[in-house]
């Protein structure tokens, strides 16, 4: 039905392309940001301009501005209409807002992002009423939750849980997507509705009691890493081949991060600093972000009209993301340098990963030069 007042792709493909520049802008300020934080040394004058911007918007950066905005556009493009795509838009221009110095207006503008975002996974629910889309509508109220909270100036120990259940909940809503057709054990769904549940008890509870509301955080993220171990379809699917284990070691690996957050998130109450480092890059580079290496061989080519040629050279920045990952939260306590090569590694593997991207992406046009004579021709005609 949406494409019926939609008769060409031109307005949502407009929309993406202009939005390409500010989401990559986002990504790599973010990354640059995290950088400078770790103690990762850059030039002077850079940490004092635009950089020292990203080093202090760094979450917001990374999630609100680059997460926010590369998911608002994958919904948009499912639901098919040119309005969808004001809450990407919102959160694109909220991360140049927060680049430019102008903090207050990147608050909003996320937070009226997140708000459009409501709505158009309200839609979604309403075209496929399932479990997996409900999450999803959930997910961005906790993102609309923790844009408000961050507006209005609550400190981040209340906001950040908040921004991360956004994430957390819409990768298990795809999870959960994926192993719908599984034969599961009848208490598996009330199971992970009750997982879900604590976690957002534990947002809640985060803005009036930190520590405690840190603790439940912790908690629901251990039990959700066992509930996806055991439930999700990438147990099965390691045994395949191509692309299929590829995915499934990214998620398995994912899983296992997530169960390191969740004990971290628990421990950062009683150990300080340390566990705080582990809490949030375990959660956000480890899962988050080995979720998406697994995910974009797949979303990317499809949001961007192309398609990949997979191969090993994509293990590549896997291994690179997960060893330095280790060597950071390992060393990083206890030797700043450690800190520092750990989060260059990060940073590595994520420039290494959009290469392999684009490499594939040349690859199968060499490989398949007819087909993409008439994909181009396609999208001419519209």
């Amino acid at each position: 039905m949406g494409e019926m007042h939609q008769p060409s792709g031109l307005p949502g493909g407009a929309i993406r392309t202009l939005l390409v520049p500010a989401v990559v802008a986002s990504l790599l300020s973010g990354v640059a940001g995290g950088l400078v934080r770790a103690g990762v040394a850059l030039p002077e004058a850079a940490v004092g301009g635009w950089l020292g911007s990203a080093s202090v918007h760094h979450a917001f950066l990374m999630i609100c501005a680059f997460m926010g905005t590369v998911i608002g556009i994958e919904r948009a493009v499912g639901v098919k209409s040119p309005w969808a795509y004001l809450a990407p838009c919102a959160t694109a221009v909220a991360g140049i807002a927060a680049l430019t110095g102008q903090p207050a207006a990147a608050a909003w503008l996320a937070t009226a992002g997140a708000a459009s975002f409501i709505g158009i996974n309200a839609i979604v629910v309403r075209r496929q009423p399932a479990a997996h889309t409900v999450l999803l509508w959930i997910g961005a109220v906790a993102w609309f939750v923790g844009s408000l909270l961050f507006a209005v100036g609550t400190p981040s120990s209340g906001v950040v849980p908040w921004w991360f259940a956004f994430l957390v909940l819409t990768i298990a809503a795809e999870r959960l997507e994926m192993t719908r057709l599984m034969r599961r054990r009848a208490a598996a769904g009330s199971t992970l509705h009750a997982v879900l549940a604590t976690m957002l008890a534990g947002c809640a509870l985060a803005i009036v009691a930190p520590r405690a509301g840190h603790v439940v955080f912790g908690v629901s993220l251990l039990a959700l890493s066992l509930w996806l171990l055991i439930f999700d379809i990438a147990r099965r699917t390691v045994r395949a081949r191509g692309l299929s284990r590829y995915m499934a070691i990214c998620l398995l690996l994912g899983y296992g991060w997530l169960g390191v957050a969740g004990a971290a998130w628990c421990g950062a109450t009683a150990t300080g600093a340390p566990a705080r480092d582990t809490a949030l890059h375990a959660l956000a580079i480890g899962f988050v972000f080995s979720m998406m290496l697994g995910h974009a061989p797949v979303i990317l080519p499809a949001l961007a009209r192309i398609k990949v040629q997979f191969g090993w050279a994509f293990y590549l920045p896997l291994a690179l993301l997960h060893g330095s990952l280790l060597w950071r939260l390992l060393r990083g306590p206890a030797d700043p340098a450690s800190l520092a090569t750990g989060a260059a590694g990060n940073a590595l593997a994520i420039v290494l990963f959009a290469g392999t991207l684009a490499g594939s992406a040349i690859a199968w046009r060499i490989k398949h030069p007819q087909a993409s004579r008439l994909r181009h021709d396609a999208a001419s005609a519209h």
